[in-house]
């Protein structure tokens, strides 16, 4: 059997503190070594299969987040990917050839994602591209990879415009987006809590476009946006932003606020008691950046797609599966950025057997037509790949925090699940331009 190998290219400086991205770098080899993988230095490459005259490895590029913004959530969905690899490897890899893992931090900074994935495919002979919470990012690494030509999996951000506008031939989506999650939540939202709302905006594109999605649903549902507040990037002190609210008193508040941001944001909210004076819609929640907050820190409505204590088939085995490969981190139990990376590489590695060839059109085009069943996915209704727009049709789920947990970590209560066809992003639909075929470069490794 041939073991995954990644290789680690963030050589960062600063002290390993308990919360710091370099520890949670650690905990994550400590977490790999343990498990599936096998490491090399910075820029090291493995190539004892030229001497040994197995077949070349297949290379898969992993476009992560290992410090900015969103180090923890890259380190989630590194780690489902890697266990998708891991289970691939364990059954021989795919088409004959051992799979590799080749991770590069992308910054959470756009600039990052475009050098990485350029080094990736041109120097290291990635076969495909997996990764991305921060649309920028995402979309960076997209103009590159169409430019060669080399599929890329966009496994977690969220922006609408990723499969609309920002849309390409070689990129899928595999999360919900701002306007699935609005679909299933605001209408509801709007007939509990009244018709007047607020949209606080983090100030990038998925913010925008979250919010844009939103503000849409409640003005064609006969509601009004008092106010729209747009917070920049690393915002670290919203009394100004809060204090707006308590004069314009809405009868709700759609946060498109993201990870550190809405961490603060949470604290400052219910140090003034605005958690119980307000109605908070916060879109959908990614579980790094909420795992291990209390009641205090978790209100309002919000998304996901995906939740660890669904009573469905498989879920159990998952999360085991989970805890048995990564004993050493500070997740105990996966969520849904973890879910999307494994997800996603588990298909894109089905694809590539199905197609029987590395061949991107070949592979493209098993993943157009893609369709999952509901057991499969580990979710209530079955998913299917939008081929005119290259995202991932799926159940959404609404929740709130949940105040009758049966064991720590069960901090969410799911109140419904919602079809696909109900909350499709038809905008995107219309929005989407994917390259020809023939317009785009063929690409195999």
């Amino acid at each position: 059997m041939s073991e995954s190998k990644i290789l680690l290219s963030h050589q960062q400086t600063e002290p390993v503190t308990p919360q710091s991205p370099r520890r949670r770098s650690l905990l994550q080899a400590i977490a790999l070594g343990a498990g599936a993988a096998s490491f090399y230095g910075p820029w090291k490459t493995h190539h004892a299969w030229a001497q040994s005259g197995a077949k070349k490895p297949l290379v898969i590029g992993l476009t992560m987040d290992a410090s900015g913004q969103y180090a923890a959530s890259g380190m989630e969905e590194r780690l489902g990917a890697m266990l998708a690899i891991k289970e691939f490897n364990d059954k021989g890899g795919v088409l004959g050839r051992p799979v590799e893992a080749l991770h590069m931090d992308t910054e959470t900074t756009p600039a990052t994602g475009s050098r990485v994935a350029e080094r990736m495919i041109t120097r290291n002979e990635a076969a495909f591209l997996i990764g991305a919470i921060h649309s920028g990012v995402a979309n960076a690494i997209s103009q590159v990879a169409q430019k060669y030509g080399c599929i890329f999996l966009n496994s977690n951000s969220s922006s609408p415009t990723e499969a609309g506008k920002d849309c390409h031939r070689v990129k899928f989506v595999w999360d919900g987006n701002g306007t699935n999650f609005a679909h299933a939540i605001v209408k509801n939202a709007m007939k509990v809590n009244g018709k007047n709302w607020l949209l606080m905006t983090n100030d990038y594109v998925w913010g925008h476009n979250t919010s844009k999605a939103t503000r849409a649903i409640i003005e064609a549902n006969g509601g009004k946006v008092v106010e729209e507040l747009l917070v920049p990037q690393n915002t670290r002190d919203f009394s100004a932003y809060l204090l707006k609210i308590q004069q314009l008193k809405p009868n709700a508040i759609a946060t498109a606020v993201g990870d550190d941001d809405i961490k603060v944001l949470r604290k400052q909210v219910v140090q003034l008691k605005m958690n119980k004076t307000f109605a908070w819609i916060n879109n959908q929640q990614d579980w790094p950046d909420v795992y291990g907050l209390g009641p205090e820190e978790i209100f309002g409505v919000f998304g996901t797609n995906w939740y660890y204590r669904l009573d469905l088939p498989g879920v159990k085995e998952f999360v085991a599966a989970y805890q048995k490969a990564y004993p050493g981190v500070q997740i105990k139990v996966p969520g849904n950025v973890y879910y999307n990376g494994y997800m996603a590489t588990r298909e894109l590695l089905r694809a590539v057997e199905r197609a029987g060839s590395t061949n991107n059109i070949k592979v493209i085009k098993e993943l157009e037509n893609l369709k999952v069943p509901a057991r499969d996915r580990m979710q209530h209704f079955d998913a299917y790949m939008n081929p005119v727009t290259h995202q991932m049709q799926q159940t959404i789920y609404m929740a709130t925090y949940n105040d009758t947990p049966v064991e720590k970590d069960d901090i969410f209560k799911l109140l419904a699940q919602v079809e696909p066809k109900e909350v499709e992003d038809k905008d995107a639909a219309a929005a989407c331009k994917l390259e020809s075929y023939d317009a785009t470069p063929t690409y195999e490794q």
